[in-house]
């Protein structure tokens, strides 16, 4: 699409924020959440590792693009006008993860804009959506990519590095767009105390050391994938009261990106792991596979059963990376399975 085009839809999104009214549910944050709360005043200013955006106003419609953004104005009250199709984890193909159903069940709305990210950001679609704001603080951005989108309305990327936000700045970033930066932290608040909880209900968890595995090929066990300390999925383990292993965290150091391979030779640099989580199958083959493995079985977590797959692309699975509305939907199965494989460190 061209940039013309992309300017002059920017305008028309600006007119009709301008004009915009009525209460038919169609992700107008007007109609879901009324102007206050005392979080934030406009124009606003938000830095980010892309460069700097300006909010002139409390926007009215909200636009999310890549994973989980759309979570934050949703949890608040707010519908976005259109969001991604989820890509991973969507149990019944709509494009709505099912904690994202019950959220707009609760709102009495109805199903935003869905973008269909398959093959990269849809910017055309995500003009017609009009958006006074775009909101992308968990994302993989390019600078071309923010660039585009810059064209249609301000937007609001990632503060340090591509897909590397943790939950809790997830939210304070894209609550802080959208004026609800108050409302925000008292999400952020609860969700810690649920948090906590549920961490309390399984005190073996404490202490123990985790790492979770990217998608591996059970055709090919060669590599292994590991997500780093930058990583939210490793990072969530410190909120149950678990810790990132050393071998982890060294492997973390001087980059800034969320996964790395080790190769099944070098195997041993993961006997400090007390549990392994990751991305299984459907069918538990990959687990068979990782346990009758000549290298990968000689792993200490491996070897004495410490280790859980979750099943496929489950929303289970989906969820063991954290966001505002999965974290409370699956965090009491996801604290079950982990604390059952740590059962077995002994």
């Amino acid at each position: 699409m061209s940039s013309h085009r992309l300017r002059l839809l920017a305008v028309a999104a600006a007119l009709v924020s301008v004009a915009a009214c009525g209460g038919n549910g169609s992700g107008d944050a007007e109609n879901t959440k009324k102007e206050g709360g005392g979080s934030g005043a406009f124009p606003l200013t938000v830095e980010h590792a892309l460069g700097t955006t300006t909010i002139p106003a409390k926007p009215k419609r909200v636009a999310t693009v890549n994973w989980a953004n759309h979570e934050v104005p949703l949890a608040l009250g707010v519908v976005p006008v259109g969001m991604a199709a989820a890509n991973f984890g969507d149990d019944n193909n709509d494009g709505v993860l099912p904690w994202v159903e019950e959220k707009l069940d609760d709102l009495k709305a109805k199903t935003p804009v869905l973008f269909d990210e398959t093959d990269g950001i849809d910017f055309e679609a995500v003009a017609d959506t009009k958006p006074d704001v775009i909101l992308a603080a968990y994302s993989g951005l390019t600078k071309k990519d923010y660039e585009t989108l810059s064209e249609i309305a301000p937007v609001v990327a990632y503060p340090d590095a591509a897909w590397a936000t943790p939950w809790r700045e997830i939210i304070r970033t894209n609550s802080k767009a959208i004026g609800l930066a108050d409302e925000g932290e008292k999400l952020i608040k609860k969700l810690d105390g649920d948090i906590a909880k549920t961490a309390a209900k399984y005190p073996q968890l404490k202490g123990k050391s985790a790492m979770f595995m990217t998608h591996v090929d059970p055709n090919d066990v060669s590599e292994v994938g590991f997500y780093t300390a930058h990583d939210t999925r490793t990072q969530f383990f410190q909120d149950l009261g678990m810790k990132i292993p050393g071998s982890i965290a060294k492997a973390s150091e001087g980059t800034d990106k969320f996964a790395l391979t080790k190769s099944a030779e070098q195997i041993d640099a993961f006997d400090d792991v007390d549990i392994i989580t990751g991305y299984g199958d459907d069918t538990g083959e990959l687990l068979k596979t990782i346990t009758k493995d000549p290298l990968l079985s000689k792993i200490p977590a491996v070897e004495r059963g410490s280790t859980y797959l979750l099943p496929g692309s489950s929303p289970l699975a989906t969820a063991a990376n954290p966001t505002p509305l999965s974290i409370g939907y699956v965090l009491d199965d996801y604290a079950a399975a982990l604390a059952e494989a740590a059962d077995k460190v002994k």
